[in-house]
Parts: C-alpha cells; structure tokens; sequence
C-alpha cells in the first residue's frame, strides 16, 4: 500500500508500507487513505518524493540564508522600569517578534525563544528556530522607555 496520509502506528504519506489484506481492504482503501501499490503508483509515489526531497531542500537552503540574515540583527525593545531598575512584566518571544517586523522580518512568536529570563535593561540573546533543523541566535537590547 502507499499512503496517501499519516497513519498512526503505520507510516507517514507517500511511504509504501506493507499491512495485512484485510485491513488494506476494509480500512485503509475505503477511506482513501492508502492506494494499492500498483507499478504504476509506485512510479508516480517514487516522483512525489523527488518532488518532495528537493522542495525540502529548497526550503532548507532559505532558511540557512534566512539564518545567516538574523544573526547580524540586533532588535531594540523599550520596556517600563520600576526606581530599583527591575521591568515591569517581561519581555517575551511576542515582544521579540513584534520588534523583528517593525524592522520587515517575519518570524513566528513561538519560534522564538529568550535564553535567560530578562530582568533589567541590558542586551539579551534570543534563539529563533527558521527550520526544524536550523536555529540561529539574535541580539536583544532592553531599554528603558
């Protein structure tokens, strides 16, 4: 069979599983999410995963450049601050990234993540996951407003 959707305990889309008669038959084919395998679609499932690996790749390669981009960035995020030089609230990934795209980068608040808990005014490192794979740090300066 070669599945044409994730199925659990089975294999992701577009692999070529082997699974018992009955449960191909009755389950996997009637719900569409397998189609028998076929020489035919075990051709034209080999050139979706072409397909596949070299949009990955494609993807890939635009986020190491995306990466390498991010890494010279340094975003300035003013913040209140009490007499004893202590923030009031924090300063989070949504911050960060409101600040990224003052500056026209898009980034993902959950992909963004603050290394050390921000307390003060000072410059603080954040890590912005681009890719599953590929990760790069930016600067943050926390200043008083």
């Amino acid at each position: 069979m070669i599945l044409q959707a994730d199925v659990k305990n089975i294999g992701k889309k577009g692999e070529i599983v082997e699974v018992a008669d009955g449960y191909g038959r009755n389950f996997l084919l009637p719900k569409k999410l397998a189609l028998p395998a076929s020489a035919e679609n075990v051709n034209v499932a080999k050139a979706q995963a072409g397909s596949k690996a070299r949009k990955d790749a494609m993807a890939e390669d635009e986020a190491r450049l995306m990466a390498a981009q991010l890494e010279k960035v340094t975003v300035d995020i003013p913040v209140r601050i009490g007499e004893n030089g202590r923030l009031f609230g924090a300063v989070t990934g949504k911050d960060v990234a409101e600040a990224l795209k003052k500056q026209n980068i898009d980034v993902d608040r959950r992909k963004i993540a603050i290394r050390s808990e921000v307390t003060s005014e000072g410059i603080y490192e954040a890590v912005v996951k681009v890719h599953p794979s590929i990760a790069t740090t930016i600067k943050i300066h926390v200043r008083k407003e």
